[in-house]
């Protein structure tokens, strides 16, 4: 059976789910949330879709799962791949989808959002100004942690992987600049290299370019 993925392009936490599912090779298909459009916060949306309101959503037959991280791990438990090799590997993984959640990606996606979907007058320059100087120090972690390293935990990919690059890959400017984090900018090389991977809105329908 078909798996089916509802998101959309812009969204980097329906994009951990989309790569998860694009690097395992099972079978699944794209579902467009139009959250520009309110989908998300809609009665129906919430009612028979998420009713966190939120994307992604993985509906696999009778099992229907929100939140990429979990969507990853069930992923995991499928294809038997990406989870960490035995326990310490896999509370690390954990470990790093954790932090990515709230460090990274909970920042990350507020930025990008007010940077490049509110009109200009909207930005809160204070605020946008506040949290990517808390990016930085989650850049530097991110940097150092992977000096030496190939992939996020042990010696292939895995979820944290997936996870940590959500946002990115992202054209949108929000402050991150590959250049000058040299062990994140060579991950991210090396993890776009891999066999099925593609980019956000290769991979998702829903693109900036379709509102314009």
């Amino acid at each position: 059976m078909t798996m089916k993925l509802y998101c959309f392009g812009e969204s980097g936490h329906s994009y951990k789910a989309a790569l998860g599912l694009a690097m395992s090779g099972l079978d699944w298909e794209p579902v467009f949330v139009d959250f520009f459009g309110g989908e998300t916060r809609s009665a129906t949306y919430r009612a028979e879709i998420n009713p966190m309101g939120e994307a992604p959503v993985l509906v696999d037959g009778e099992v229907r799962l929100s939140q990429s991280g979990v969507i990853l791990d069930y992923l995991s438990s499928k294809h038997g791949r990406f989870a960490g090799r035995g326990a310490a590997e896999a509370r690390e993984v954990l470990r790093w989808v954790l932090w990515d959640n709230h460090k990274l990606s909970a920042v990350i996606g507020p930025v990008r959002f007010m940077l490049n979907f509110l009109p200009a007058e909207k930005r809160p320059a204070e605020v946008i100004a506040f949290n990517q100087g808390r990016l930085t120090g989650a850049y530097e972690v991110l940097d150092t942690h992977l000096a030496g390293r190939e992939w996020m935990v042990g010696d292939t990919m895995s979820n944290a992987d997936f996870t940590c690059c959500g946002y990115l890959y992202y054209p949108e400017p929000f402050g991150f600049d590959r250049a000058q984090w040299p062990n994140i900018d060579a991950w991210l090389t090396r993890l776009s290299q891999q066999p099925g991977w593609k980019a956000p809105y290769d991979l998702m329908p829903g693109n900036p370019s379709d509102r314009a």
